[in-house]
């Protein structure tokens, strides 16, 4: 039965997908409203909720030893919180006018409709499948739940092989190529960017690239792959490019991902270039009163370059959900926008980057400068001092910092963070040498790299006409 909101004593909050944005915009509007102001029923249409996607490369590898330890919260725990959870259910429609949503029981095939005063949309994003013949043999995975990171350690058990192809050197091929010569295969990583880590700029990555093969990962960079090839017993045997065949037992896409935006679109919500819903500060879809959306299904403002972008991080959806859940709550909180900040590592490589890249101020249509410097994590004569590489871009005669790379050992990727807060602050490369930053010789050269950076941006700046 599907009951008006007059026929109700109390609201009813409806929330789409039973991940980070979800369950913390559930969890929060619940701290702000009890159970006899405001009913909160939450769609999930896998089997866990409240998990770390981007722990399962760590997994995978063996780092992390049981896939629990990445569920931060688990169903039992929501509903003991009055959150009506209902997993292995997926809503197929939203109904705008008529304020409601129908959903249905995977494992039954039963459909209904659910009422909602207040409609959370948080549908996270999709991996990206190459529309390729053999893409859908088994031996061939995507990783973007734990389902998915199941599904691969099961394929990994049962193969005799010990030959594995990563499809994309982004974080997540990165981060699979790593796990999988960590547990003893012999991984190439077929690449159709010039350099893997398309996130940096082509220098930088080629610092990446040195050190993926210096782990003996072998590096196909600028190849496109046309095919999946199976054996007689329809398994994946190989991965097809252009110009050759490797061989794989196993095979993982690390394409990307897209917003999974297909029932908003089809509900008339606004979606935005790259195809993530379009909200506002308070996270609320822009047009609709009563709904709002967040997480990977988004587009967020970028405060560095003015533009919307589509950047899916855990971090992102968490503080979504804290914002549309203070709001639903009846607070107000507002989510300004972000400057890109990400990390990783391969082995014992870290990677980090905020703020634009060079073709990033190119499209933005800002004359920058351009500088890169070499440095240690620790004073140089301390022991484990390791060597870093920063490189900054400022925009001309003004000196506002836009971005920061750093490729280095220990100690290299968190540096990123100073970066971080500067472009939020939206400080200049001078202003940026004044910092007053911790400094012992365990810990940073007597000039932090990144301030070592500013310096040579300032110079770069001022020289020029």
């Amino acid at each position: 039965m599907n009951m008006s909101r007059t026929e109700r004593s109390r609201e009813r909050l409806v929330v789409v997908g039973g991940d980070a944005a979800g369950m913390s915009a559930a969890s929060q509007a619940r701290r702000l409203r009890g159970p006899d102001e405001l009913e909160i029923v939450a769609f999930e249409r896998s089997r866990f909720t409240s998990y770390s996607a981007c722990g399962i490369p760590y997994w995978v590898g063996g780092d992390v030893p049981e896939r629990d330890r990445l569920i931060a919260r688990s169903p039992e725990e929501h509903r003991a919180r009055d959150i009506d959870l209902r997993m292995r259910t997926e809503v197929v429609e939203i109904d705008v006018e008529g304020r409601r949503v129908r959903a249905r029981e995977l494992d039954t095939g039963d459909a209904y409709w659910t009422s909602y005063d207040k409609l959370v949309i948080a549908t996270g994003a999709r991996p990206i499948r190459p529309d390729l013949p053999g893409v859908d043999a088994p031996g061939v995975h995507g990783v973007q739940n734990l389902d998915d990171g199941q599904a691969l350690l099961d394929t990994l058990a049962a193969t005799g092989g010990r030959r594995a192809v990563v499809v994309g050197a982004g974080y997540i091929g990165v981060e699979m190529a790593e796990a999988l010569i960590n547990l003893g295969y012999e991984v190439t990583v077929v690449n159709r960017g010039k350099e893997p880590m398309s996130t940096l700029d082509p220098d930088m990555g080629r610092l990446v690239h040195r050190a993926m093969e210096g782990m003996g990962i072998t590096m196909v960079d600028d190849a496109e792959v046309t095919k999946f090839l199976t054996g007689d017993d329809g398994r994946v045997r190989a991965v097809a490019t252009d110009a050759a065949e490797y061989p794989a037992d196993v095979v993982v896409l690390g394409i990307g991902v897209r917003p999974e935006t297909e029932l908003a679109r089809a509900a008339g919500l606004p979606v935005g270039d790259h195809g993530g819903l379009l909200t506002d500060l308070s996270m609320r879809v822009r047009g609709h009163d009563d709904i709002w959306a967040g997480g990977d299904c988004v587009e967020v403002l970028d405060l560095v370059s003015g533009r919307e972008r589509h950047i899916p991080l855990g971090t992102h959806a968490n503080k979504h959900g804290q914002v549309i859940g203070a709001n639903v709550g009846g607070g107000y909180a507002t989510f300004p926008g972000v400057v890109g900040t990400a990390v990783s590592k391969v082995c014992d490589l870290e990677i980090a980057r905020t703020g634009l890249r060079e073709k990033d101020a190119r499209r933005a249509g800002l004359q920058f400068v351009a500088v890169t410097i070499e440095s240690t994590s620790r004073a140089g004569y301390y022991p484990g001092a390791a060597p870093m590489t920063v490189k900054m871009l400022a925009e001309r005669r003004t000196g506002r910092l836009l971005g920061v790379q750093i490729v280095g050992r220990e100690g290299a990727g968190k540096r990123v963070d100073i970066a971080a807060v500067a472009l939020t602050a939206g400080m200049t490369v001078e202003q940026m040498t004044a910092l007053d930053l911790g400094y012992a010789p365990p810990f940073s050269p007597v000039w932090d790299p990144v301030l070592v950076a500013a310096r040579k941006a300032v110079t770069a700046v001022t020289s020029t006409p």
